[in-house]
């Protein structure tokens, strides 16, 4: 065979290849779909010595940014966690649990970039609410049954990891902090995916035993809207003719994430349900 020949073939395979289904992955395509769940179980404890502290909806608040060159948004979602957190304090390692966000009391607030890079005045519009519960679908016109699992967010902590001490009774004061990395699985839009999150945890002390524990975000944490399928649509069942890719100069391709959340010793709290309607712009 010649070298000619050769040339061509190779040549012919490389059109061939990205003329194929899903080569376009490679070119700035979206990523692939997480895969679809509905509902993630809270993992086992780990030790019997855990102890169940239940995460209180007043004291929860959940915040994400997304920043692109044209346009900045920030939303919040305040007093809408639930959950429980199973917790052993001789080995916060063997620490388990399952938080549970509704999505329906999402609140978005906009920041439009101008033409000299300088960002305007942030502002809360009806209209990019009403958007974002279109590409969630949890809208007024989503069907009630899957508007109440779209709206149901959740992170389920299966495995967690420290440098530091490992042991709260070797920390001292009615306040001990540590800081940990927390891996499991994110629920979002009925899209399951693997997730690592750091968190900083304060435990609140009473005498020997631990009676709280506030825990944060250490940093920002990035969710990918493709791979959970909030896209750009017009209606429920309904994609928009422009992707994101296409709105990309104007709209972020992903959220970052920070939460916080007040959990209780005692018993298990039941997760938050999604309302039966959406909030609506009205409601915000």
């Amino acid at each position: 065979m010649s070298v000619k020949t050769i040339r061509t073939r190779t040549l012919l395979l490389v059109v061939l290849a990205a003329a194929a289904p899903g080569a376009t992955a490679c070119q700035g395509e979206p990523q692939p779909l997480a895969p679809a769940a509905t509902e993630l179980k809270a993992p086992e404890a780990k030790a019997p010595a855990a102890a169940a502290f239940a995460i209180g909806r007043a004291g929860s608040k959940v915040e994400l940014a997304m920043d692109a060159p044209r346009e900045k948004i920030r939303g919040r979602i305040e007093g809408a966690a639930g959950g429980t957190l199973q917790v052993d304090p001789t080995d916060i390692t063997r620490t388990t649990g399952l938080i549970t966000v509704d999505l329906s009391t999402l609140e978005l607030f906009q920041t439009a970039v101008g033409d000299d890079g300088k960002p305007g005045e942030e502002k809360k519009s009806d209209v990019q609410n009403e958007h974002a519960r279109t590409w969630l679908e949890i809208s007024k016109d989503t069907p009630d049954d899957v508007r109440e699992k779209n709206a149901k967010a959740q992170f389920a902590i299966r495995s967690i990891s420290t440098s530091g001490e490992k042991d709260l009774s070797k920390l001292s004061g009615a306040e001990r902090t540590v800081t940990v990395t927390a891996s499991g699985d994110l629920l979002l839009h009925q899209r399951q995916a693997p997730k690592t999150v750091e968190l900083i945890a304060t435990f609140r002390y009473e005498g020997d035993r631990p009676a709280g524990v506030t825990v944060k975000t250490a940093k920002p944490f990035s969710v990918g809207l493709a791979e959970h399928d909030v896209r750009p649509r017009e209606a429920f069942g309904k994609l928009a003719q422009k992707t994101l890719e296409v709105l990309a100069p104007k709209v972020a391709k992903e959220a970052m994430v920070s939460l916080e959340l007040t959990a209780t010793a005692g018993a298990a709290t039941p997760a938050p349900a999604a309302a039966a309607a959406p909030a609506g712009s009205a409601a915000r």
